[in-house]
Formats: C-alpha cells, sequence, structure tokens
C-alpha cells in the first residue's frame, strides 16, 4: 500500500489503500488546504521528474531542495562534522541518487526536525540511512502524521546531539519549534539553523517571527522574546532559513534589533 504525500504542504500519511480524507497540517490555521482542495501524491509519482538538488552553501554546509518544488518548496541543510553529519529538516523527496551523493559526503548520523511543515517523507529519510534517529521536541509529537521506532522525542530547553551540535527549543511558531546551533559554522563564528523560528527577511540586516507565515498571524511580544532568549545563550555570527535567506555577519545583534522593532510595531506601531 502507498504512504500518500499531501501535495500542499508535503506531509507523508502511513500507508492506506485509499487516500486520508484530510491533512491536518494543512487544515491547521497555520498553514492552508490548496485552492484546488485536498490532494495527494506519492514518492513513486515523484521520482520521473523529480531530482533533488545539493548546494554547498558554506564549507562543510549544504542545501537540499527538490527541483521542480514539492510541497512547501521547503529546503533542508547537511551539516557535516567529525563525528558525524546531521540532517535539518527534511524534504518531501528522496531518490537513490540522492542517497548516493550524501553518502559520498558521509551520509547521515541524525535528522532534527524543526518543527510539522518539516516532517514531510522523514521517516523515508531515516530507512534511507540505516534507520538514523529522527529527534523533534515533544511538543510537536502531537503533529506527528507517520509515527515510526526512529523518532525520538526530546524535552527540555537545549538538546546537545554530539560536540558541537545543540538543538534549542524556541517555541512560537510551534509549540516544539526548534532550531540547530552549529558551533563551528562561520568559520568558527556560530551558525544558527532557524527554519520558520527565526525567519530572514528580504531584508537580510533583519529578522522576524509569525506565528502564520501564509496567513499573515504575528506572534504575541512575549513568545518573541522567549525565542530571543532562548538562542541567547549561545554564539552564531550566522543564520540559514530554510527557503534559501541568510544573515550573514552580526547575526545576534542583528535578531536583537529586530526583535525590539517587531515588538515596537506590536506594542506601538512604528
Amino acid at each position: 500500500m502507498p504512504n500518500f504525500i499531501c501535495v500542499t504542504c508535503g506531509t507523508q500519511y502511513p500507508e492506506s489503500e485509499q487516500p486520508p480524507a484530510r491533512c491536518p497540517i494543512c487544515e491547521d490555521e497555520r498553514q492552508y488546504v490548496g485552492p484546488n482542495g485536498q490532494q495527494w501524491t506519492t514518492l513513486e509519482a515523484l521520482l520521473p521528474d523529480h531530482r533533488l538538488v545539493i548546494e554547498p552553501v558554506e564549507p562543510r554546509l549544504y542545501r537540499l531542495k527538490p527541483e521542480p518544488k514539492v510541497g512547501i518548496g521547503q529546503y533542508a541543510h547537511l551539516v557535516q562534522t567529525p563525528e558525524g553529519n546531521i540532517l535539518w529538516d527534511c524534504v518531501p523527496f528522496i531518490d537513490a541518487a540522492a542517497v548516493d551523493a550524501i553518502n559520498e559526503l558521509g551520509g547521515i548520523r541524525a535528522i532534527a526536525i524543526s518543527h510539522p511543515h518539516f516532517h514531510t517523507v522523514m521517516v523515508e529519510w531515516s530507512r534511507a540511512f540505516n534507520n538514523a534517529p529522527i529527534y523533534i521536541h515533544e511538543g510537536n509529537r502531537r503533529d506527528v502524521a507517520r509515527p515510526d521506532a526512529a523518532i525520538h522525542y526530546w524535552e527540555g530547553d537545549s538538546l546537545p546531539l554530539w560536540d558541537g551540535i545543540s538543538l534549542v527549543h524556541c517555541g512560537g511558531h510551534f509549540l516544539g519549534s526548534a532550531v540547530l546551533h552549529w558551533r563551528d559554522g562561520a568559520e568558527g563564528r556560530g551558525v544558527l539553523l532557524t527554519s520558520d523560528t527565526i525567519d530572514v527577511v528580504a531584508d537580510t540586516r533583519y529578522v522576524t517571527f509569525m506565528y502564520s507565515y501564509p496567513n499573515a498571524i504575528p506572534l504575541p511580544p512575549a513568545k518573541v522574546r522567549a525565542i530571543v532568549d532562548a538562542v541567547e545563550p549561545f554564539p552564531y555570527d550566522r543564520i540559514y532559513e530554510s527557503f534559501g535567506l541568510m544573515v550573514d555577519g552580526d547575526a545576534k545583534a542583528k535578531v536583537n534589533v529586530s526583535a525590539e522593532r517587531y515588538i515596537r510595531a506590536i506594542t506601538e506601531g512604528l
């Protein structure tokens, strides 16, 4: 039986003879059901005309993106470290060529997911790399559409996975939203991989924080402050979000300035 994938968000569901009746991830107010209604596909249907592009963005960091776009167009990142590679977030596509290419880069020791919009086909990714453990914050457990023994739920403010790699719980966008801190990135000045938790905007001197991006629902000031406080203990000079933008240089200071600007706009108006 196939594992159906939601066309709009890219979430994969357990095996079934017929597509699920609905996608709760899309029905949530942080996402949306597509204009043509709920639609489904499978990995098998995507294989003939899709491929995974793997491109370097800095030494030991790679961006993974399906072409043509699948789901919301989200990217994943592969971080190479001396103790093994970690895949940050998952895209809703994988094939044999992608597995071979990543194995040439050292494979995948572990997978970590920021929030439910990146759960996608994470079980397929895990199984392709020797059942690599998948780390998801406990706050996002209820949004896991395809449970699997490889999934490990973590709690608390942060989770060091190994030397130089830590997950940081920020909340905000989702209850369990997290970011990844890579200590040795940006030539040793530190990198945050933030997905939608801290989102880089078109003017890349700034970031923003939202409850829903497609539906333009802001976060309250207390949630924004909590995100900034969560990453404050970690040194970082560069930020990569998951749609191709980055903050390059003085990233921590720019996050703080952006938070102040955001809170001022919400509470007083610019």
